[in-house]
């Protein structure tokens, strides 16, 4: 056992040696090994993984380089920022399973909206952001500018405007990491997020113009751009938490690539993991198993392939443990 890494590693190389906790273990080390031989690699965030408070772990994986490129829903965009503005004002609730329809509609009523058991502020959180980001919005669309989600939320973070209602240590901002380093991101489906329906409303009621959000469409287009120049040598791996459009949109780039664009030569993903609870049987592309993406032109048959059927809220902070060798 190396004596370089800290007690967390030591601890899982040491205990983790069966089932799902062995697959973690295997997963970690052929992460490293990924990156040891000059890979890249990108990560996906599915479910309400900023709202468990991943950029914990996530934001030093991005300031020592171990992610070259993140794929995440709109809610995991946002609610990072959430938490680094509102923190102390969101409301735990252990009992979450005992909550009845009332108890549940008192939530709303007191401006609560929860995910499990953590109860989103919508006035220091939602409404705060949203007060900021519409400016940044309106100035872009009154100049006849068009950026994607992300580069409007980097916009904001950098400019310091949000320094004010700082509630975390921002060392554990992911997004305030991903700023910084000007991390590639693509955000899948972001209209289906708090502020794409916030900048959704401001489109129906004329304020703001459609097109000043760049599109899905163009996020796979760049993305199209991106995959080649960086897959040479050893290739990008695809480590992917949970399920969902954050690992679906992404992955498609490579078929797309080989199939509809004619690019026979395109690298095939070179490193694949996913941490999941779904369950194949029931027709789950988030269930399914990695061999799968064989046949969808995907990964290649020779590409390491781990699955962890675990929870990913505990799964990753530890694979991430591992990479930082703590």
């Amino acid at each position: 056992m190396s004596t370089e890494r800290g007690p967390i590693s030591q601890f899982i190389e040491r205990n983790y040696l069966h089932f799902n906790a062995a697959a973690l273990m295997d997963a970690a080390k052929g992460y490293e090994t990924h990156l040891t031989e000059g890979g890249k690699m990108m990560v996906t965030l599915g479910g309400a993984m900023s709202t468990a408070e991943l950029g914990i772990s996530l934001a030093e994986m991005i300031r020592q380089g171990k992610i070259d490129i993140i794929s995440c829903t709109g809610a995991n965009l946002e609610e990072d920022i959430m938490n680094l503005v509102a923190h102390s004002h969101y409301k735990r609730v252990p009992n979450y399973r005992d909550l009845s329809p009332q108890d549940e509609w008192d939530l709303l009523e007191n401006h609560y909206n929860r995910v499990t058991d953590t109860c989103i502020p919508e006035e220091e959180a939602f409404r705060r952001l949203q007060k900021h980001i519409y400016k940044i919005w309106n100035d872009a669309d009154t100049a006849g500018e068009r950026y994607f989600p992300h580069e409007y939320m980097y916009k904001i973070l950098l400019s310091g405007e949000l320094e004010q209602y700082y509630e975390i240590d921002p060392k554990n901002s992911w997004m305030l990491a991903a700023a910084e380093r000007n991390l590639p991101i693509v955000v899948p489906g972001w209209e289906d997020s708090t502020m794409g329906n916030i900048f959704a409303s401001y489109v129906i009621k004329g304020e703001i113009k459609a097109t000043t959000m760049k599109s899905g469409i163009e996020y796979m287009a760049w993305l199209a751009g991106w995959y080649p120049e960086n897959s040479t040598g050893k290739g990008i791996g695809f480590f992917q938490i949970g399920g969902g459009i954050a690992g679906d949109f992404p992955i498609c780039v490579v078929p797309m690539l080989y199939q509809d664009m004619e690019m026979p030569e395109i690298p095939f993903w070179s490193y694949f993991c996913q941490i999941s609870d779904s369950t194949t049987s029931y027709g789950s592309y988030s269930g399914a198993v990695p061999n799968e993406k064989i046949t969808w032109g995907k990964l290649d048959i020779n590409t390491p392939k781990f699955i962890v059927e675990s929870d990913a809220t505990i799964v990753a902070p530890l694979i991430f443990a591992w990479i930082l060798k703590q």
